[in-house]
C-alpha cells in the first residue's frame, strides 16, 4: 500500500514539475511573440527585432507575474511615442498567451 501512495505521489510531483516547464516555455514565447509585435508597432527596423524581443523575454525574469515586462514595454512605448496604451498592450499580452499555449502545446 505504501508503494502505491509513494508512486502516485511521485506521478502528482512529475506532473506538476511538467506543469510549471510548460508555463515558464508559454511565457517565454508569449513575452518573444510580444516583443516582435511591439517592435513592429515601434518602428524597429527588421535587423534588431529579434534582438528587442529577447529584451523583452528578459524583463521578465525581474520578478513574477507580467508586470515588470508591462512596465518595459511601456517605458519603450512612451521613449518612442508610440500609439499603444497599456490596455491595447495588456489585450495583446493575453491574445499572445493564447497563441504561445497552442504553439507550445502543439509542438
Amino acid at each position: 500500500m505504501a508503494d502505491t501512495f509513494s508512486d502516485r505521489e511521485k506521478g502528482f510531483e512529475a506532473k506538476f514539475k511538467l506543469d510549471q516547464e510548460t508555463e515558464f516555455k508559454v511565457e517565454a514565447r508569449r513575452n518573444k511573440l510580444l516583443g516582435l509585435w511591439l517592435a513592429e508597432k515601434l518602428g524597429i527596423n527588421d535587423s534588431e527585432k529579434d534582438s528587442y524581443a529577447g529584451e523583452v523575454v528578459a524583463a521578465d525574469l525581474e520578478e513574477p507575474g507580467v508586470e515588470d515586462v508591462v512596465r518595459k514595454c511601456m517605458a519603450d512605448i512612451e521613449a518612442r511615442g508610440a500609439s499603444v496604451s497599456e490596455d491595447d498592450l495588456r489585450i495583446k499580452i493575453e491574445e499572445l498567451t493564447s497563441e504561445a499555449h497552442r504553439q507550445i502545446v502543439g509542438e
